[in-house]
């Protein structure tokens, strides 16, 4: 297991192909926005949790959602067409990235990994414009969301978190049409789950998707606060 060294000349990571079986591939190092950006260039992040070193992993299969596959089930069509919740963008990072720290219900995806230095080095990877989020609403209060970080064509998903039923997947919907509007190749959803699976994500190799990755980072980088097009349309599903 290699241990990175936190010195800023210093900020490589070891071949994916070194990671373990269950795709562990170093420790160490910091969350500074410029490891991270790269760790995301070569198909690396964090997952960690409170106490641990900070641990980064290439998993082999990845679990990749590409914007044409997506799953919409037929309750989850109901309630978009019936407009359920109010959806935004970059409107409340800090308060999605919170919410889905929290503690929840054990069948719900995220929780205590995003740790304190988690949430403040996203933070500044929003500032930067590199971290989005997206904001479901009803009665004027937060009940979804979900953020993750985009680079070049492909957007890496971090976590989710719905208080309402459907709210964190209608978040998702919304994010997949405007991947379709701005013609991003995939969304990365890291490990395979049921959750994400039912939603249409696929288990690809790691040789595979460092190769898809690889091409999508040739496309360059929508930085800065996004915002939906105003013509948009969700309801036809």
């Amino acid at each position: 297991m290699i241990t990175l060294s936190l010195q800023s000349k210093n900020r490589w990571f070891p071949p994916v192909e070194h990671a373990s079986p269950e795709g562990l591939l170093a420790i160490g190092g910091d969350l500074s926005s410029d490891r991270l950006l790269e760790a995301y260039k070569l198909g690396i992040f964090p997952w960690y949790s409170q106490g641990q070193p900070i641990l980064w992993w290439s998993p082999d299969p990845r679990a990749v959602l590409y914007p044409s596959h997506l799953k919409v089930s037929r309750s989850l069509k109901k309630t978009l067409r019936n407009r359920s919740y109010r959806v935004t963008m970059d409107t409340s990072f800090e308060q999605v990235i919170h919410r889905c720290a929290a503690p929840r219900r054990k069948e719900q995806a995220g929780g205590t990994w995003i740790t304190t230095d988690m949430i403040d080095a996203y933070l500044k990877l929003h500032q930067l414009g590199y971290a989005h989020s997206i904001e479901t609403w009803s009665d004027g209060g937060l009940v979804g969301g979900l953020y993750g970080v985009s680079m070049g064509a492909a957007f890496f998903g971090e976590s989710m978190f719905s208080a309402r039923s459907d709210a964190s997947k209608t978040a998702l919907v919304y994010l997949v049409r405007l991947m379709q509007r701005w013609n991003f190749h995939f969304i990365d959803c890291q490990v395979p789950s049921p959750h994400v699976m039912r939603l249409g994500a696929e288990s690809v190799p790691r040789v595979r998707f460092l190769g898809e990755l690889e091409i999508a980072l040739q496309f360059p980088h929508r930085t800065g606060n996004w915002r939906f097009p105003a013509d948009m349309a969700i309801t036809k599903l």
